[in-house]
């Protein structure tokens, strides 16, 4: 009898352990292409890709959460998931509310976009996504800033003459550009922030530890850079 016990202890643990945890990302789904939501309307692109792998080494269930991009970090510290994976910068002002993965990517080149190549960027008047580091840029450097709360907003901002231009992730204006025959880029790229990480509460240090040693794995055997290469190809690799 004791035996039979044990015997029925051990297969329980071995269970247990077989289930991985079931972790909620959260991302904004309209940021392409580091998110966005697909014909079939699943979660897509960059994000989705890498959060998947990132999943499978830490031996994690993914589950896909779509949120607004300005509510998304008051929505991942009241609990409604898990991790932030959606293009966010690592900055300090946000590092004070949440705690961050290591970089999954190099800083990323922003960009202008403009329907001229001349427009004044210094002086003129420039939209950017609220709540994000170009936004903080355009108010410190002396043009005039409109926050939209979508990239598509801000794109068709400079399309119906309403701003001179927007600055954005290069990654994500450069289709926008390839796409139209009346949008360019305007002047240089500029390098924002530390890098792109993921998302997390201050107290899941655990979570951290385990999407920390995934991302060290797939930058160690060239995932990472291979991934970087097929959807941002503008962006530095490590």
């Amino acid at each position: 009898m004791k035996h039979l016990i044990l015997t029925a202890a051990a297969l329980a643990l071995t269970a247990s352990m077989g289930l991985a945890q079931t972790v909620r990302m959260g991302t904004e789904g309209a940021y392409p292409p580091y998110n966005f939501i697909n014909d079939s309307g699943e979660v897509d692109g960059f994000e989705r890709e890498l959060g998947d792998e990132l999943c499978t080494r830490a031996e994690l269930t993914c589950e896909w959460v779509t949120n607004e991009w300005d509510s998304i970090i008051p929505n991942l510290v009241s609990g409604n998931y898990d991790a932030i994976i959606a293009g966010m910068s690592i900055t300090e002002e946000r590092d004070e509310v949440i705690d961050f993965s290591e970089a999954y990517t190099p800083p990323d080149p922003s960009a202008y976009a403009a329907l001229s190549g001349d427009v004044d960027l210094e002086g003129g008047v420039i939209a950017a996504q609220t709540g994000t580091i170009q936004a903080a840029h355009v108010a410190g450097s002396g043009a005039t800033l409109v926050e939209f709360a979508t990239p598509d907003e801000t794109i068709a901002a400079v399309r119906n003459g309403e701003v001179d231009a927007v600055l954005a992730d290069k990654a994500f204006l450069r289709p926008v550009v390839e796409e139209s025959s009346e949008m360019v880029f305007a002047g240089d790229d500029i390098l924002l922030g530390s890098g792109i990480g993921v998302g997390l509460r201050e107290s899941d240090g655990e979570l951290k530890t385990k999407f920390d040693a995934a991302i060290q794995s797939m930058k160690a055997d060239g995932t990472l850079n291979a991934l970087i290469t097929k959807w941002l190809p503008d962006s530095a690799t490590w």
